[in-house]
């Protein structure tokens, strides 16, 4: 038993399952591409059936209703960051990894232009190619994730700056989706957002009322958000980004509310009822420790389901592509959270010019955000496929990381600076 455990949390500390999800892709669409285009759009309960208007497909499950567990997940991290004690905490402190974030969208965006004209500058194929300058701007936040937990170190304040920047970073990248690559068969209506801003009320009502199972946020807020998300024709992935911040967390509960000002007594109270009422675990770890398994085992589906791009397919707009990444997230990075720093916001403590530049790099792992964003910016043959071999080599920014990491001599270097 004890085997079976210690392989299942290797198995989820090294994001496994996700890994083996993009090989399985890759082999599959290589061996037999109509298999896996039948695979991945096979429709689980018929053809007829949908939902708000969406064939139920393998595809539209692991992408419209799985991720939002996942987004749910980055952003219980980044509202641990934001809490009393956490790296990005004051809020000030997270104002250099969003400067980051604007430099990480307008960095590989600036470079991908600039390359499309350099190729196709004077044929008629520039327009096309160039509406795909928003594939860069998107970062894998799971595999970001884990490369910056090896690179870095578990605590390390450069992996919570990575954390923030990624899920930002892809926010605005499923932003751009919605406003620059609409569809046109289901155009953008924003009314419906007031039902996923219900679902926020809903979420601090129970809040306020001290609720302190995680069940009944994601029952009620999350469903709203994500109900109201579709139906507006925004991602819906994204729908417990803003309601699983209202889950109280094991800082502190006074009456459902986190009260800094209570002063350091005050906070131990409520952390020692808090630890009590919920058996050491507030809902938002519980909402964690509950979903990380099924998180774990739907990433495997995700990657599959997106990952999978012949090898024959690689041309000039694969560079270009994986070049916007790699380069234009480094560059774009560094020189906005450099600005940040001159202007007076601080990097988190613990974190230099070092692990800025190596957080940039980590960045450029686009992989399956990017092979979605692909598939909005090309509906097609003749660039679709080499722009999403593009994002796949994206990984190999993981060995780099690493081998840089190693050099630098980076892991534990932010630990021993913060004890300074």
């Amino acid at each position: 038993m004890d085997q079976v455990r210690q392989l299942i949390a290797i198995t989820h500390e090294y994001s496994i399952l996700l890994i083996l999800g993009v090989f399985a892709g890759l082999a599959v669409a290589n061996l037999d591409h109509q298999l896996y285009e039948e695979l991945v759009d096979y429709h689980l309960f018929g053809d007829q059936a949908k939902l708000f208007g969406h064939t139920i497909t393998a595809h539209f499950l692991t992408n419209e209703i799985f991720m939002v567990f996942f987004f749910g997940i980055a952003a219980k991290e980044i509202t641990v960051s934001l809490l009393p004690g956490g790296a990005l905490n004051p809020v000030n402190k997270a104002v250099n990894p969003l400067l980051g974030t604007i430099g990480g969208v307008l960095g590989p965006a600036g470079l991908y232009l600039l390359l499309a004209f350099i190729f196709f500058g004077r044929g008629d194929d520039f327009a096309v190619v160039a509406n795909g300058w928003a594939i860069p701007t998107a970062t894998d936040i799971a595999l970001a994730w884990l490369v910056a937990r090896l690179v870095f170190g578990r605590g390390h304040p450069a992996v919570n700056f990575l954390l923030l920047l990624a899920v930002a970073d892809d926010g605005i990248g499923l932003g751009i989706i919605a406003i620059f690559y609409p569809d046109p068969e289901r155009p953008v209506m924003p009314v419906w957002l007031l039902l996923a801003a219900a679902g926020m009320g809903a979420s601090f009502g129970l809040r306020r009322m001290g609720v302190q199972s995680w069940l009944p946020y994601i029952a009620i807020g999350g469903i709203l958000s994500w109900v109201g998300l579709i139906k507006a024709s925004i991602e819906p992935a994204l729908a417990l980004v803003p309601i699983v911040p209202f889950l109280p967390s094991s800082v502190a509960v006074i009456k459902g509310l986190t009260k800094p000002e209570l002063g350091d007594e005050g906070l131990q109270a409520g952390m020692a009822a808090n630890h009590h009422a919920t058996g050491g675990r507030g809902p938002l770890d519980q909402f964690e420790h509950h979903l990380k398994g099924l998180v774990d085992v739907g990433l495997f589906f995700f990657a599959f389901a997106n990952a999978g791009v012949p090898f024959g397919s690689i041309n000039s707009v694969t560079f270009i592509v994986l070049t916007s990444l790699i380069v234009g997230k480094i560059v774009g990075i560094s020189l906005f959270s450099w600005a940040g720093v001159k202007a007076g916001f601080p990097l988190p403590t613990g974190m230099d010019t070092r692990h800025l530049v190596l957080a940039g790099l980590i960045a450029g792992l686009g992989l399956t955000v990017a092979l979605f964003v692909a598939g909005k910016a090309f509906p097609g043959p003749p660039y679709l496929d080499p722009a999403k071999m593009g994002a796949v080599l994206s990984g190999g920014v993981a060995v780099l990381a690493v081998a840089a990491g190693y050099i630098l001599k980076i892991k534990g270097a932010g630990a021993r600076n913060r004890g300074r």
